[in-house]
């Protein structure tokens, strides 16, 4: 058994590959003079881990083309973030649905598919090969162990994430609550836990996905006015698009961690271990 990854995952792979003592391969990307990329693979083994974050449309094509380059091995694709994924419904006649389109695509040439945190599991049944969901939420949960807070609230910034939450909340017997919307008038709303009191705590607000950061950047503003003595901001996939990071450092929020699903700077979390948990279990 051998890892290969796109240009995207490489440090995710590298560390999942120690995780398996598997050897990792090495890949030569470029591009055309027309901007079309090309890749070249190292030697294959019969049996290959293809890791790679799908996290635009560039990273699509490339994953598209390394699977076709592994066509000799038995391929197992591990998926970490899959775009697209948030448009997994019509919402009016004339769309796609994305992430049904982008989950045949990358259904060709592997024999079974590994997503992390995936938006909504029901995505999985647009894949034609077997897929299954795995959570890291218990490694966000050891991340805030480490911050060594005493009576931490883990928040989800809706109802929605919730059940995240409670994961996350679970592995170090934390309370969980989840944040809400109040409209006290036509110009004004206040966000504020549904049950449980912030005064005098740290918060961590965790989600599956940062975007843009801006309900979070109101909201610790908020909790500061409620008393909240900390607050922090964990997710897995920490997309961070239009400058978030600074808004939410800068919002008041004292430090944000994403995994390696998404590498980036703030990458203080990898998903290696469960990945690698269940490549071993399946």
């Amino acid at each position: 058994m051998k890892v290969i990854c796109t240009e995207r995952s490489q440090i995710l792979a590298t560390r999942l590959a120690k995780g398996l003592k598997a050897e990792i391969v090495d890949v030569k990307f470029s591009r055309f003079p027309d901007g079309e990329h090309f890749l070249e693979t190292g030697k294959l083994d019969d049996e290959t881990i293809i890791v790679g974050s799908v996290v635009d449309s560039d990273s699509l094509v490339q994953l598209v083309l390394l699977v076709d380059a592994c066509e000799s091995s038995n391929n197992h694709l591990v998926l970490p973030y899959m775009a697209y994924a948030r448009q997994d419904k019509k919402f009016k006649e004339g769309e796609p649905v994305s992430a049904r389109a982008v989950a045949r695509v990358l259904s060709g040439g592997v024999t079974d598919i590994i997503t992390v945190n995936i938006h909504d599991e029901t995505i999985l049944r647009h894949f034609s090969v077997p897929a299954r969901n795995i959570s890291i939420a218990r490694d966000l949960g050891s991340w805030i162990q480490n911050l060594e807070l005493t009576n931490p609230l883990i928040l989800a910034p809706d109802d929605g994430a919730m059940a995240f939450a409670e994961d996350v909340a679970s592995s170090g017997g934390w309370e969980c609550d989840h944040l809400e919307k109040t409209r006290l008038s036509g110009e004004t709303v206040t966000i504020a836990p549904k049950k449980v009191c912030v005064t005098d705590r740290p918060v961590v607000i965790v989600d599956d996905i940062i975007s843009t950061g801006g309900t979070i950047t109101t909201a610790t503003r908020m909790l500061y006015q409620q008393g909240a003595t900390d607050i922090f901001a964990a997710c897995v996939h920490g997309v961070l698009t239009g400058g978030a990071y600074v808004r939410l450092l800068s919002g008041g929020i004292r430090d944000v961690a994403c995994t390696d699903t998404i590498e980036r700077g703030c990458s203080k979390i990898s998903a290696a271990n469960e990945i690698a948990r269940s490549l071993r279990n399946p």
